[in-house]
């Protein structure tokens, strides 16, 4: 397992920057967190493809910037708005490879009076079908607020969904609403194709890794038992830090961790 630096910690850096700064910065492993509808121009996706090249970085993930949106587009009910988000997730799928990522990370939709979560399941199925025709993988984060956010809709996703449930696991959301990391791993882990990694303690539901008091070495020995062997990309708010130096020493902190479990 590898441990990467998501650019949506520099956020309101500049994607391109963010990324050049990963790179600047010896880490090889991220997840690019788009910020524009123009950053999915060939020719900024070419710019990025050119730095993350330069740095000898890997991609393993996208997240779109429509993420905030995904639960007015994708899952209202309204069918024609649909179409036009399943298009856009289309070309996040173009970009994604181009960019040599594997997964496209969605927040969903929140609970409403539209969509069952069985139709919410069958209609994520639909757009991940998209994704995988042009190249990616779509997975559902447990975000706070939203459908995901509950561990028994993960579940159900899962019961529903069977191998198609793909996830990403995110720490802080998980913390946010309430319920264990651990417990998610337990439940649903075998569906985890992803992880975003970040610390928490009495001061704070979001510190960087090696801030706080989480335990990833039960964490890292958990998946590892499910059969996880992706990737845990760092994904904190520049509120989480003073300097971007304190960024690449948790991922330096946390690998080493990582290292001393998995050698074990």
């Amino acid at each position: 397992m590898k441990i990467g630096v998501s650019t949506s910690c520099f956020y309101p850096l500049l994607t391109e920057k963010s990324l050049e700064l990963v790179g600047e910065n010896g880490v090889k492993l991220t997840e690019i967190f788009f910020n524009a509808n123009s950053e999915l121009e060939n020719s900024f996706v070419a710019e990025l493809v050119k730095i993350k090249e330069h740095y000898g970085i890997d991609v393993v993930s996208v997240h779109p910037t429509m993420s905030l949106a995904e639960s007015y587009v994708l899952f209202s009910g309204y069918e024609r708005r649909f179409r036009e988000g399943l298009d856009s997730y289309k070309r996040y799928a173009e970009a994604a490879v181009k960019l040599g990522a594997k997964y496209i990370i969605m927040h969903g939709g929140k609970p409403n009076k539209f969509l069952t979560n069985e139709e919410y399941c069958h209609k994520f199925f639909e757009v991940a079908r998209a994704v995988k025709e042009n190249g990616a993988t779509l997975l559902q984060e447990n975000v706070v607020k939203f459908r995901a956010g509950d561990l028994d809709f993960l579940k159900n996703m899962v019961k529903i969904l069977g191998n198609d449930a793909n996830l990403c696991l995110d720490i802080k959301q998980s913390i946010r609403g309430g319920y264990s990391p651990f417990d998610v791993v337990e439940s649903v882990g075998e569906n985890i194709r992803h992880i975003h990694i970040s610390d928490n303690s009495k001061a704070g539901d979001c510190l960087l890794p090696s801030k706080g008091t989480f335990d990833f070495k039960k964490l890292f020995a958990d998946v590892k038992k499910k059969g996880y062997n992706g990737a845990a990309i760092i994904e904190v708010y520049d509120f989480c830090y003073k300097d971007y130096s304190e960024v690449f020493e948790s991922a330096r902190l946390v690998s080493s961790e990582i290292n001393n479990v998995l050698e074990k």
